[in-house]
């Protein structure tokens, strides 16, 4: 019994730090979507193409509001907003967990410095960011999206904490090769 409670634990925390793999790759078109949320607790109304007409596009698919480790991304993601900003890219954070909350989450967490919403199941599944241990919510993936609809960049891991980093990285990477906007 004791070696199987010590494998069910190893599977367990294995499964909690393996990347998530997300179907879109560089390259791919991604789909266009339409999704209401918030921003700074108010309403609002977010269309991929409308945002992809100004600039790069960082999509973050996150669990669920008011979760520990996605409170922690918004508030980085906050945190680096201004940045992105400068870099020409848009923010948005995507999530099917708790999206009675988006509007509190999105003035507490994210502090008005981008919008949140939640996703439809359609678009969750075309992004292939199912959360396989809850298939109800979305799993932790970020897409670099460049004005052409092409996904530049992706990450997909379960830990937030590297979420921010590597996609400023991926925008200032298109921007030094493409210029401004």
């Amino acid at each position: 019994m004791k070696r199987f409670l010590a494998a069910a634990a190893a599977a367990a925390l294995a499964l909690t730090a393996a990347p998530a793999f997300a179907a879109l790759k560089p390259g791919a078109v991604a789909p266009d979507f339409t999704a209401e949320g918030a921003l700074g607790g108010n309403p609002f109304t977010f269309k991929l193409s409308d945002a992809l007409a100004k600039g790069p596009v960082v999509v973050f698919f996150f669990p669920a509001a008011f979760t520990p480790g996605c409170t922690a991304e918004a508030k980085a993601f906050a945190d680096a907003a201004d940045e992105f900003a400068a870099n020409g890219a848009t923010l948005i954070g995507l999530t099917r967990g708790n999206v009675d909350r988006i509007a509190e989450f999105s003035k507490e967490h994210c502090r008005s410095k981008f919008p949140v919403a939640g996703v439809s199941e359609e678009t969750m599944k075309a992004y292939d960011v199912v959360l396989a241990a809850k298939p109800d919510w979305t799993d932790r993936t970020s897409y670099v999206i460049s004005p052409d609809g092409k996904v530049t960049f992706v990450h997909s891991a379960m830990r937030h904490d590297e979420h921010v980093s590597q996609t400023l990285a991926a925008v200032k990477e298109w921007k030094a090769k493409h210029g401004a906007n």
